[in-house]
């Protein structure tokens, strides 16, 4: 096999202005309509929005484009040519690559071993890996990528295993790129790099984009045209200059949304979840290492930080999920182990992974919102008998009460859009009446309308006294949610600052440990001024 052609940003002379067309593409599947008769055009030299809600349909349409389904009727023409795609290797070549949100990588294999997996250039009846590392180095150099062709990708940052990601479509000569949820496990400084790739490389070059995200601010950023697609239908196309986030939020609603977290300031009472320098063991080091924090009653505490620095194993470490190796969480000044004894404590958990750790997708909607509480009063009698009149109840008031659609106490949990699914999870933790909530990436994958809704719920909670703890990888989400805000990084508190104080310049400095105290101090030893110089620093550079 020869090396596949990769100087993907040198001009190339196109057949057609037109990079990709889609012509009356509809899918079907049983019982549901997922495209709906939707064209579109993608022009060379361009970064293409596609916005949606979960379920609107985007997903769908992209693995037609990328030949992962095929469509039940309609056409795809790249660069002019009308084309058929029976798997992803026939749109691979044709120069259509894709960067699916959650990474498809083998951690244990090296960058170039990443790259070049399922495209090996062989030499005989052997792989020629030299020539292969000299051709991804190339790359590298060629796209500036801080990455070593040689490094093992398990140990990498989450930036830079986006960055092989990108690295394997341009390896194979992708000439339209398809990225799915890019920015979602990004610090600022990686987004503004990955940005200026796409934009004043990659498209630049005569190349085209299809950009998938829910952050309209990036959308509206990085993108020249912007597609929305509401209930499998393609709503309009309408250049990114003149739009704004609250256009674009309508056309995918179909309604007014408010984008702004509305919320008074805070009124922090007594001490309700109290972290002192809790160690939690990792697979290779401590992956919470020595953190200590407060939260108070009727408080949002913000914790920010790339994923991957210890934020999963605090949450599961506070909700009793995993041991603690030494240091002490207290529970409205009493301690407790195992999740049984911290819930008794009166904690509720959002868990970040809702389908792993929220839900039982075969179970229905009712007996979902009983879970953890199935063998007691209101819902189990003195022998453990379930009271199937009050369960059912208690599931039609709550998707009333949260707009949990559709409205069924039958329905498996499995069936429900990520929204919904997510607005089951916030009702029935909201329901058991907790004085701590622990919220780990509450809206990751919601759409809008659902984010707005979840968004009010928690500044809701916050204002009935409940003491909040926010872990998101949406630095957005943190900053618009939060009263205080702290920043992990390798295990650490790497510094703490009011959220009036925050600016995305100096929380992106702390999540990298770039900024002043950043992997050292406790939150008491870094003051707003050290932060406000810290952040003074990074807008300079």
């Amino acid at each position: 096999m020869t090396l596949p052609q990769t100087d993907v940003l040198s001009e190339v002379r196109h057949q057609s202005p037109t990079a990709l067309e889609l012509r009356g593409i509809t899918k079907r599947f049983p019982l549901v309509l997922a495209n709906d008769n939707i064209s579109m055009d993608v022009g060379w030299g361009s970064v293409h929005a596609l916005c949606g809600e979960n379920g609107a349909g985007k997903s769908t349409l992209m693995k037609i484009v990328y030949g992962s389904q095929p469509p039940t009727s309609g056409e795809i023409i790249v660069d002019g040519q009308p084309v058929t795609f029976n798997s992803p290797a026939d749109a691979i070549a044709r120069g259509i690559g894709m960067v699916f949100q959650h990474f498809q990588l083998v951690d244990t294999l090296t960058v170039t071993e990443n790259v070049i997996l399922g495209a090996e250039p062989t030499q005989g009846t052997s792989i020629n890996y030299g020539a292969a590392r000299k051709r991804v180095a190339e790359l590298v150099k060629q796209f500036g990528f801080d990455l070593d062709p040689d490094a093992v990708v398990g140990e990498l940052p989450v930036g830079q295993q986006q960055k092989v990601e990108i690295l394997k479509t341009l390896y194979r000569g992708a000439r339209i790129l398809i990225l799915d949820e890019p920015t979602a496990v990004l610090t600022p400084a990686e987004t503004d790099e990955l940005f200026d790739f796409l934009k004043n490389q990659y498209a630049k070059s005569g190349n085209a984009v299809i950009f998938i995200s829910h952050k309209l601010h990036e959308v509206l950023h990085i993108s020249d045209t912007i597609s929305v697609i509401r209930d499998g239908k393609m709503i309009g196309t309408i250049p990114a200059a003149g739009a704004t986030t609250e256009t674009l939020a309508k056309m995918m609603v179909g309604r007014d949304v408010t984008l702004k977290v509305n919320k008074t300031p805070a009124n922090p009472r007594e001490v309700a979840l109290d972290v002192q320098n809790v160690v939690v063991k990792g697979e290779h080091k401590n992956a919470v290492d020595g953190v200590s924090f407060q939260v108070r009653a009727g408080e949002i505490v913000g914790i920010a930080g790339v994923e991957g620095n210890g934020q999963s194993e605090l949450v599961e470490a506070i909700t009793g999920l995993l041991p603690v190796q030494s240091g002490q969480i207290t529970y409205l000044g009493k301690s407790a182990k195992g999740v049984k004894e911290v819930e008794a404590s009166g904690v509720s958990h959002i868990p970040e992974d809702r389908n792993e750790r929220g839900l039982v997708l075969d179970m229905s909607t009712a007996e979902n919102y009983i879970l953890g509480e199935q063998d007691r009063e209101p819902f189990a009698g003195p022998l453990g008998l379930l009271k199937l009149d009050v369960i059912e109840k208690n599931a039609r008031d709550l998707s009333e009460e949260y707009d949990v659609r559709p409205r069924s106490t039958s329905l498996p949990a499995g069936s429900y859009s990520g929204g919904n699914a997510q607005k089951l999870i916030v009702a029935r933790e909201m329901r058991k009446g907790p004085k701590i909530l622990v919220a780990s990436q509450p809206t990751r994958g919601v759409d809008i309308g659902a984010i707005e809704f979840i968004h009010s719920s928690i500044v809701k909670a916050r204002d009935q006294g409940l003491a909040v703890l926010l872990i998101s990888a949406d630095l957005g989400e943190v900053m618009n949610l939060s009263d205080r805000i702290l920043v992990m990084y390798e295990g650490k508190i790497a510094g703490e600052v009011p959220a009036a104080q925050a600016t995305e310049t100096g929380l992106g400095l702390m999540m990298t440990g770039s900024g002043g105290a950043a992997g050292q101090a406790s939150p008491a030893q870094v003051s707003p001024a050290q932060i406000s110089t810290t952040q003074q620093e990074g807008e300079r550079q």
